[in-house]
């Protein structure tokens, strides 16, 4: 199986647990200390959230500011619209900005927001069997 670790700047550590933990994500406790949490998505997708210091360990060049430059939009599946819509409520209620307006093309549905670094974050969902046919 394979496995994806997001790796991000945070300004603020503790900020960035306490905003993400809102939206229901937990940590691993075997990859997180004063310099890094590893949040969970899912099995085999993880965030790994690290201070600015911890960061430039493994770059070269400027750290991207995020408030200013998209560096990568980030989509996370949800279940249902409602769940969309529930993470983004969530996700303003703990002091994210709203992105771009929701979209709703029947058969898939989302919304972005910014995070408190700016990153850039997409929920969606999408039913299947909604898709229009190919012509």
């Amino acid at each position: 199986m394979r496995m994806i670790f997001v790796n991000l700047p945070v300004k603020d550590l503790e900020a960035s647990k306490t905003f993400f933990g809102a939206l229901g994500f937990t940590f691993n406790p075997a990859f997180t200390d004063e310099n890094a949490a590893c949040m969970v998505v899912s099995d085999s997708i993880f965030v790994m959230l690290l201070t600015e210091a911890r960061f430039r360990d493994f770059i070269t060049g400027d750290i991207c500011n995020a408030s200013k430059a998209t560096e990568v939009l980030t989509c996370l599946s949800c279940e249902s619209r409602q769940e969309v819509d529930d993470t983004l409520a969530k996700a303003l209620a703990a002091g994210a900005k709203p992105w771009k307006p929701n979209m709703d093309y029947g058969f898939m549905y989302g919304c972005s927001f910014q995070d408190p670094d700016g990153h850039v974050w997409e929920l969606m969902h999408m039913d299947p069997a909604a898709i229009p046919p190919q012509s």
